[in-house]
């Protein structure tokens, strides 16, 4: 039996993986010992989380119920209604022989009314003699569209001529000021995360104050020392990060039927778009290595000022 291998010290490698998995566990161990304090912790990490990512989805998905405003290229004309429909029918092969239309798209008078009677029209229809539908034509621009809906307004066949160009700008507007207060606001409550994780973690060092000075007398280095509460905030972190995503689906399971039974209401198969799994665990992932900051400077603060000094 070869004792000289049995009595081999472990690795420096071995060393420093059975320290990480031991703080590990140690830190999950202390989580579990004061189920309340971390209740609380966790809950206002979670709330401060909650908070801009509710605010980024639903940005979101606004933008998405609008995708097709936004990159709508498309000019509706009504044409007069003495047009007739070969004429319609003509001037629409024109305009799509021309280099600044895309394509052109022909609703006549009688599709128009019977899309309104499938939108729940068909008893105020009924009272109107005969069909007060014009001919629609439905351009879609090569390039910017203001340019082609002036030149469409010139033409003789044309009674209106609408295009969504300003509205659209607005919509863009407000998207980028909404997608700008949802950065200031992760900002600011992400910093106030860190914080709640960094009193908590200096209440926990000021808790194992002895343990620690022990340790420095013993000639433990500062990551030694460290590695423990740095699990300690990345456990906090993830914790909040997976209650955030929770508050955030429950959120939407709660708005998902109704808000689909109103975009129902007005012919459209809009739903709610959650996080992705690769988000989620993105999320969950940047918590935690906010946690993970926060415990460390809160830790390094402390070791700095208590490290003994050389004589």
């Amino acid at each position: 039996m070869n004792i000289e291998g049995e009595l081999r010290p472990q690795s420096r490698l071995g060393m420093w993986f059975d320290h990480h998995v031991y703080s590990f566990v140690a830190s999950l161990g202390r989580l579990l010992r004061k189920p309340w304090a971390t209740a609380l912790t966790v809950g206002v990490m979670a709330v401060a989380l909650a908070l801009p990512l509710g605010l980024w989805v639903t940005l979101q998905n606004v933008a998405r119920f609008a995708g097709d405003v936004q990159q709508s290229r498309q000019v509706s004309v009504f044409l007069k209604t003495d047009v007739v429909a070969a004429r319609a029918k003509a001037l629409a092969g024109e305009l799509e022989s021309r280099p600044d239309v895309a394509a052109v798209e022909l609703r006549t008078p009688e599709e128009g009314l019977e899309e309104l009677r499938q939108r729940g029209l068909g008893d105020s229809l009924a009272a109107l003699e005969g069909n007060p539908l014009p001919s629609l034509l439905i351009v879609t621009a090569q390039g910017d569209e203001a340019p082609l809906a002036q030149s469409l307004q010139q033409l003789p066949e044309a009674d209106v001529v609408q295009h969504d160009a300003a509205w659209r700008a607005r919509l863009d507007q407000w998207l980028r000021f909404g997608q700008r207060l949802a950065w200031v606001l992760a900002g600011l409550l992400g910093l106030g995360a860190l914080l709640v994780v960094g009193n908590t973690v200096r209440l926990d060092i000021q808790s194992r104050r002895e343990e620690i000075g022990v340790l420095q007398l013993l000639g433990a280095s500062d990551g030694f020392i460290r590695r423990p509460f740095l699990y300690l905030g990345a456990c906090y972190g993830v914790l909040a990060g997976a209650i955030a995503l929770a508050l955030l689906t429950g959120a939407d399971l709660a708005l998902r039927a109704p808000l689909a039974e109103l975009a129902r209401s007005y012919g459209s198969g809009f739903r709610l778009q959650g996080f992705d799994p690769l988000q989620a665990a993105g999320i969950v992932l940047s918590a935690g290595v906010l946690g993970w900051l926060g415990a460390g400077f809160v830790t390094g603060h402390y070791l700095r000022q208590t490290r003994p000094t050389e004589t």
